[in-house]
């Protein structure tokens, strides 16, 4: 049975909490490379990343790779990319070598063997000569008496001469640990006590392969205590395993870390996050325009863990990396699913880019990002010298919208396409050319002008001059942006600024008079 009690859950966080108070914090995320970094994952990297920044402890990534089968290409470069790109930095890792290195577990299969054989002299381990086949037969029989399929522990009472004997004729094998059939208890940081009795629901978990790699479950135990790991968290989908690991921490004789489970992240409907989701992946949101600081201030929000100004009743803010540690606290980290609300995502995203155009360095960044994308975006336009580009006009591009836009790309949608690109073909008739004319005369007299002090501009311009104003306005948008449809003419200005409407009415000048 498993069973968690909240009882006295505060009081065992205090007494685990004066533990790490006092010794060295070492955390560290454990990822499969067999597919992408999702949500999920993501938020187990952030909490031990914050966990340890918050007390001055080591972030350690660790490559579990044990299943050789199920291996994707480019999937562990990925994954410490998109780590990177979310300010989640590794203090020990592939690429950031320790002393408890190496970080990828297919290159610890010698410290694997030689624990294995600790376990199999003590006699908490032995060998299983079962086939695939009599495994399967015992899951189809467990099924159809409508039972828990799990292993009937047949080979753990061969003899050694019987051992001896299938090894020298060269039957396969692999190792089992043996479960002890008592119902026994661990404090799960977040959740308080947990009781559960593996050896009801399990039979002998395999720990070595056949192959010769340790499954999960061993090289997980293996290499947390000899990379002296303090604190273990990770996904709510492992507490049931967590009894399974203590066991073999106690067959070592090792000290366990202290354990805390991270409550499942669920869609804004309810349901479970899905790796088939494509909208999962943090790739995805990189390529969508999303700041990573948004992502991550988005992930955080729904889950805990955090005081002062990160309370709902506060206004909202994005926070910095550094801001979120300060304030991380694991004691307030919720124990029940959060829902992830996609609107809170594009509102973070608005409050970064606020948060960055404040910021003079990172609003030099931000300069750079959309000059990179412009490029990329008007490749064509560049060749055409059409394009606007320089750094002061996308600085004021930026302040404008930074009220009126979710995502940076929103600024190349087809109605804003006029802020980048001088429009190339200009229907305007010579015999309008002179109205044109007096319009930029008067226009380059007047200071800076918001939107509403325009259009009482525009309005007494046509008046004073007997021009029909709808007649002009639409003159005015095929000159400014080359569109038949989009924003008023005062706001397209507005968003121009005086230098640029004066260079796109001269251009439409100089080209109908030639």
């Amino acid at each position: 049975m498993f069973l968690f009690s909240y009882k006295l859950l505060k009081k065992q966080q205090f007494t685990i909490l004066r533990f790490y108070k006092t010794n060295s914090v070492r955390v560290r995320f454990a990822p499969s490379p067999t597919g992408y970094l999702h949500l999920g994952g993501l938020r187990t990297a952030l909490y031990n990343f914050l966990f340890a920044r918050s007390q001055k402890g080591k972030f350690i990534l660790r490559i579990e790779d044990t299943d050789q089968t199920r291996l994707v290409e480019g999937a562990t470069e990925q994954l410490q990319n998109d780590l990177h790109w979310c300010g989640v930095q590794v203090d020990e890792g592939p690429t950031k070598r320790g002393k408890y290195g190496p970080y990828v577990q297919s290159q610890r299969l010698e410290l694997y063997r030689d624990q294995v054989e600790i376990l199999l002299e003590n006699g908490s381990a032995y060998r299983c000569f079962c086939s695939d086949k009599r495994l399967q037969l015992l899951r189809k029989e467990a099924i159809r008496a409508q039972e828990v399929p799990k292993y009937d522990n047949r080979c753990r009472n061969l003899t050694k001469e019987e051992i001896k004997m299938k090894l020298d004729k060269g039957e396969p094998s692999c190792i089992r640990f043996k479960l002890s059939s008592d119902e026994d208890t661990f404090t799960d940081l977040i959740y308080g006590q947990i009781t559960y009795n593996v050896y009801l629901n399990e039979g002998d978990p395999v720990i070595m392969k056949t192959d010769g790699f340790p499954t999960y479950h061993f090289a997980n135990v293996v290499d947390d205590h000899f990379m002296e790991i303090s604190h273990v968290f990770r996904g709510v989908e492992w507490q049931i395993s967590t009894m399974k690991h203590i066991l073999l921490y106690r067959a070592f004789s090792w000290t366990p870390p202290i354990f805390g489970h991270l409550p499942l992240l669920l869609n804004a409907d309810g349901t479970k996050l899905s790796k088939r989701q494509g909208d999962i992946k943090i790739s995805s949101y990189k390529e969508e325009n999303i700041f990573p600081l948004a992502l991550v201030n988005f992930i955080v929000q729904s889950g805990g863990g955090f005081s002062k100004d990160l309370e709902k009743n506060v206004r909202p803010k994005c926070h910095t990396i550094e801001e979120l540690a300060s304030q991380f606290d694991i004691t307030k980290l919720k124990n029940h699913s959060g829902r992830l609300m996609p609107e809170r995502l594009l509102e973070f995203n608005r409050l970064e880019l606020k948060r960055r155009l404040e910021n003079k360095v990172e609003e030099i960044q931000l300069i750079i990002q959309l000059q990179h994308m412009l490029k990329t975006k008007y490749s064509e336009r560049i060749i055409e010298n059409t394009l606007q580009m320089d750094a002061a006009h996308i600085k004021n591009i930026l302040n404008w919208s930074v009220n009126r836009i979710d995502k940076l790309s929103d600024l190349f949608s087809k109605d804003f396409e006029f802020i980048w690109v001088i429009p190339k073909k200009l229907n305007v008739e010579k015999s309008k050319l002179e109205s044109i004319g007096l319009f930029r005369s008067k226009f380059e007299k007047e200071n800076e002008l918001d939107r509403d002090e325009l259009n009482k501009f525009l309005k007494e311009f046509t008046m004073e001059n007997g021009i029909k104003f709808g007649e002009f306005m639409k003159m005015l948008r095929s000159i400014l942006s080359g569109l038949k449809e989009g924003p008023s003419v005062a706001e397209m200005i507005e968003i121009l600024g005086k230098k640029n409407t004066l260079q796109r009415l001269e251009i439409c000048l100089n080209k109908t008079q030639s």
